[in-house]
């Protein structure tokens, strides 16, 4: 379970009917008017369809068709196509982007795996950008006029696309802000964090394909598309390899539970809990990956234990003892080769509040949190909430606390007396 699950949820539907009121009017103006260079509608069309086609359906990635995205770039920086100029409108542009996304999700959706209205809302908006920004000039001259063609031509196209990179990523964390309420701004980070990599792959690659084709014809798309295809399927092995890294980390996680050290699924709550309320605090993607894996971990210690804490409950022991159990519990994740950041965290999660990271006090006061919770019956959440705000002047850090409470507040944890 991640964050996502915590912070509660606000539709984005203004960004959704945008999008779809913007594809079904691009529609009906090509169809009314028709297709212009209907070879190069149908090569784009393919292309970025094929893109869909191959996605990969891994959670939590920033673009998961990168070769959909890279074709529908290019199509709407295309000016010509083997030393032609083209004439196609940006609504042209627009209906074929979105009509070839629809078609290549289809095998998708039939498996239950469809993508989500952000990732077509994303996409029809970014390309629509794209296109209003450079086919209007283009068709108008003005482009031949800025640059002289050449180098100049070139290199206002990457300019073109980089501001594009800029506004996906602007709309992509404006979208998860409106549905998650996380703060906008480390949102907005990740997000530009994250485009150096295979977002700039996209932008690069829909750039020589537009020029490529401006100067070869149609034959440069296959060409242009087998290395970030290769990429793509690069990275889907890394994704897999990291999915089977954190499942790894859960499953030594779960040694506390199956060792009757501590109650089932109290890792995996204190975890998803973590998470949310370091969004809200406004980590960045990085330190929420070690902050939920410390988490995951943040119990380890108590098989070092000879006499195990009664229901597991750390919370309620003596500073020495929590600190001893702490070190124990770092000193294991050391040697399972996690990052050495994963085990900073779990080594100083007892450590006085003041001293400690900030990723330790999250650690620390919502796996308080849940013990309380747990322990105190059907009022226990509003209890332990209180509890851990009398401990704010030596125990826990008051913003951490309030974050916690806004968290559970968002998602009804508090209202409902217990923890998904």
């Amino acid at each position: 379970m991640t964050g996502a699950g915590w912070a509660g949820a606000r539709p984005t539907l203004p960004v959704h009917a945008l999008a779809l009121v913007l594809a079904a009017a691009a529609l009906a103006h090509t169809l009314w008017h028709g297709v212009d260079q209907r070879g190069a509608a149908l090569a784009f069309g393919l292309l970025t369809a094929v893109g869909e086609f191959a996605r990969w359906s891994g959670a939590g990635e920033r673009e998961p068709a990168p070769l959909g995205a890279a074709g529908a770039l290019a199509y709407a920086l295309l000016g010509e196509n083997a030393g032609r100029a083209t004439h196609h409108d940006v609504p042209q542009v627009v209906a074929v982007v979105a009509a070839a996304s629809l078609l290549g999700c289809v095998p998708h959706v039939a498996r239950g795996r469809g993508p989500t209205a952000d990732h077509l809302a994303r996409r029809v908006l970014t390309v629509a950008f794209a296109a209003v920004c450079f086919q209007p000039l283009y068709n108008q001259g003005r482009w031949q006029e800025w640059t002289g063609g050449g180098a100049g031509y070139a290199a206002l196209v990457v300019a073109l696309l980089v501001l594009t990179a800029l506004w996906d990523a602007v709309l992509a964390a404006a979208m998860a802000h409106a549905r998650t309420r996380w703060p906008f701004g480390p949102l907005l980070r990740d997000e530009l964090r994250g485009t150096p990599g295979i977002g700039s792959a996209v932008c690069a690659t829909g750039a020589v394909m537009a020029l490529a084709v401006a100067v070869a014809g149609l034959w440069a798309l296959p060409v242009f598309s087998l290395p970030l295809l290769l990429t793509q399927l690069s990275f889907r092995r890394y994704a897999a390899v990291r999915a089977t890294y954190r499942q790894t980390i859960a499953s030594l996680a779960r040694a506390t539970e199956i060792a009757g050290y501590t109650p089932a699924g109290h890792a995996r709550r204190v975890a998803a809990l973590s998470r949310a309320v370091g969004r809200e605090l406004g980590l960045s993607e990085p330190e929420l990956t070690v902050l939920e894996y410390a988490a995951l971990m943040h119990d380890i210690g108590q098989l070092s234990l000879v006499d195990p804490v009664p229901a597991g409950a750390t919370a309620v022991l003596a500073p020495e003892d929590q600190r001893r159990i702490a070190l124990l519990g770092g000193a294991v994740v050391r040697q399972t080769g996690v990052d050495a950041d994963v085990a900073v965290v779990v080594e100083r999660q007892a450590d006085p509040y003041r001293e400690q990271p900030v990723s330790a006090r999250i650690v620390r006061a919502v796996n308080a949190y849940e013990e309380k919770a747990r322990e105190a019956g059907p009022g226990g959440p509003l209890r332990a909430l209180e509890e851990l705000r009398l401990g704010t002047a030596r125990d826990y850090q008051p913003e951490v606390v309030e974050s916690l409470a806004r968290v559970l507040a968002r998602s009804g944890g508090v209202a409902r007396g217990h923890l998904g």
